[in-house]
């Protein structure tokens, strides 16, 4: 017991690290789900910074880290290496010495699932350029 007038010190579990938050997964909380439902998870994961672009340069080959670094243009090593830890962690990408990154099957169906988007985003803008015009 702490001498009156101290304060007794309790084990504090130390605080998670700035920038290293693990990657969005069904079942854990994520932006815009306390219950971390499959789709909010996918939405969360693919909506961060450069997530994207990563998965559209390895659409067709794998890619060192320099050249992904080169075709994605303007991202630092330090995002790259969380956004390329956060799409192995969730199994849409794996990392071979040989090759460098590729996507998994599993990333493979997701880049096919999301082109359908581009063309309803195409008439989407197209619509909301329509409505803008006088």
């Amino acid at each position: 017991m702490a001498p009156p007038g101290k304060a007794q010190k309790t084990a504090k579990k130390p605080a998670p690290k700035a920038g290293k938050k693990s990657a969005p997964r069904p079942g854990r909380p994520v932006r815009g789900s306390a219950t971390g439902r499959p789709v909010m998870a996918l939405i969360d994961l693919i909506g961060r910074r450069w997530v994207l672009r990563i998965l559209w340069e390895l659409r067709g080959a794998p890619l060192t880290f320099r050249a992904l670094q080169e075709a994605c243009g303007g991202i630092s090593p330090s995002v790259l290496n969380a956004r390329l830890a956060d799409l192995k962690e969730t199994g849409l990408l794996e990392h071979e010495e040989a090759e460098g990154y590729r996507m998994t099957q599993l990333g493979r169906e997701l880049t096919e699932q999301l082109t359908p988007l581009t063309g309803w985003a195409e008439r989407w803008a197209r619509q909301l350029e329509k409505s803008r015009k006088p």
